[in-house]
């Protein structure tokens, strides 16, 4: 079986729940999911939020692959060298990590303002 199929059994919205969880108890900030089903054929949500530091965006993206180590969920990561702006690919699921300065440039839910978003300011 492939990841593609391993990750397709996991249902988009429980994911964008894992991951956010698991970047809420490592302290992320303003997360946000957007519902990107009706908006964008590439993925179902996004997860976005912000770190307070390079290292500490790093330590996010550790705590959410530790979270799905294993399971054939993560497609792919990238900017992790920089920390600024951590992508993990999870098929169905994004997860943007950014600075408060790099979200604030890129301005994703500005973009994708179409979006129904939901806000966890108090986790899960």
């Amino acid at each position: 079986m492939s990841k593609g199929a391993t990750a397709r059994k996991v249902q988009p919205k429980a994911l964008a729940r894992r991951i956010i969880k698991a970047v809420w108890d490592k302290k992320a900030e303003n997360i946000v999911l957007l519902n990107l089903k009706k908006v964008s054929g590439v993925t179902d949500y996004f997860v976005i939020c912000t770190a307070g530091s390079g290292i500490h965006a790093k330590v996010l993206a550790d705590a959410v692959s530790d979270k799905l180590k294993g399971t054939g969920l993560i497609l792919h990561v990238e900017g992790l060298e920089t920390g600024h702006w951590v992508l993990i690919d999870c098929f169905d699921v994004v997860l943007h990590i950014f600075t408060a300065e790099t979200r604030e440039y890129y301005s994703l839910e500005k973009f994708w303002g179409d979006a129904p978003k939901e806000e966890f300011p108090d986790g899960v």
